[in-house]
């Protein structure tokens, strides 16, 4: 992999400028020092015009920018902290895979344990923004702020929302108050947990919200203030550890209609997946025909979730479904309770573990 490193500081000019250039050097080294790990999405991306809202990227024809511009264009960071960057990479984040999502959390503790890097800034596209910030806030083991950002229109967009985010995210890892706060998500003014946080709006810039439990914090004149602390278990005090791991445990969703059978669960089943997370109706209902499914793909040792297709709402354990061994989502969307489902799985395969996991985090 191709990685670009850089540092962004006043120290450069420190050699030339005598005393003056000492007290500029003194200044830097007094504020904190975040790290912006860049990994692509619509916040690096440009459009034809600046009307081009959501046909963007490769589909622009114009390549992607790269942390060295993408923070260039925010020079006000640099009041907040001393900024290094690197290129960890350039990814639409509907194209991630398990392999970059290890990579990302491997370098990401890595800097975390350098005694001079104070928070992480992460840079990333909105698609499955919430999923990688759910998978970090399991696997960082640093109570370190790591900030999650990105942006809902292209840096060429008509007032383009990257800039601004990308100073409240800065201001956010490079501040006292962030620590032990778990993996954030800083977006729209808005400071929001990796447990909770979920993209509602396909396009709106306030499209991320927290639907149960509210957000963290609000953000203002790149303040952050806090309202609420993350009380599930995440980061230091999380049991998961991926630092050995190649892949992690395949679990695929099956999303339930009406009149819709258990042939996608079957097949999901014959694709070798150990655990599937089925998306319900309500408080996870189901037809007859999936319901059965599930039972025999239990059967063969694959772990089952029980969620919720809704996007607000609690899917706490009911008997029929307990006496299956089938494991119940509590607060997790579909998306995260797979997140949650394939660490669990390097783990355990015990269903009564696998729902104390699904309890406490």
């Amino acid at each position: 992999m191709n990685k670009r490193s850089f540092l962004f500081t006043l120290l450069t000019a420190a050699g030339l400028l005598g005393a003056a250039g000492q007290t500029l050097a003194q200044q830097a080294a007094l504020k904190p020092h975040v790290a912006i790990l860049a990994t692509g999405g619509t916040i690096a991306s440009r459009g034809a015009n600046s009307l081009a809202l959501t046909d963007y990227g490769l589909s622009s024809g114009l390549k992607p920018v790269g942390v060295e511009a993408l923070v260039a264009a925010v020079p006000e960071i640099e009041k907040f902290a001393t900024i290094t960057g690197e290129q960890v990479f350039n990814v639409g984040s509907s194209k991630l895979g398990i392999d970059n999502w290890l990579t990302l959390a491997r370098r990401t503790n890595e800097i975390l344990a350098a005694g001079d890097v104070d928070g992480v800034v992460i840079t990333h596209g909105t698609d499955t923004l919430e999923e990688t910030a759910y998978f970090l806030n399991l696997v960082v083991k640093s109570a370190k702020p790591v900030v999650l950002v990105g942006s809902m229109r292209p840096s060429t967009g008509m007032s383009a929302d990257g800039p601004l985010n990308l100073a409240n995210a800065v201001a956010l890892a490079a501040s006292p108050q962030a620590r032990d706060k778990g993996v954030t998500v800083a977006m729209n003014d808005t400071i929001s947990g990796a447990f909770g946080v979920t993209k509602t709006n396909a396009t709106n810039v306030a499209t991320f919200r927290t639907l149960d439990g509210g957000d963290l914090g609000y953000m203002q004149n790149a303040v952050p203030y806090f309202v609420a602390q993350p009380l599930k278990r995440h980061t230091v005090r999380s049991e998961f550890d991926v630092s050995a791991l190649k892949t992690l445990p395949r679990v695929d969703i099956n999303y339930t209609t009406l009149g819709s059978d258990g042939a996608i669960v079957d097949a999901i089943a014959a694709l070798g997946a150990r655990g599937i997370v089925n998306a319900g109706v309500g408080h996870a209902n189901m037809p007859n025909t999936t319901f059965e499914s599930l039972k025999a793909a239990r059967q063969k040792g694959l772990a089952v979730v029980v969620a919720s297709r809704v996007p607000s709402g609690m899917v706490t354990p009911v008997g029929q479904f307990a006496q299956e061994g089938f494991v119940s989502s509590m607060m997790h969307t579909p998306q995260k309770a797979r997140i949650l489902l394939m660490l669990a799985l390097t783990r355990t395969t015990d269903p009564r573990e696998i729902q104390r996991i699904f309890d406490e985090y």
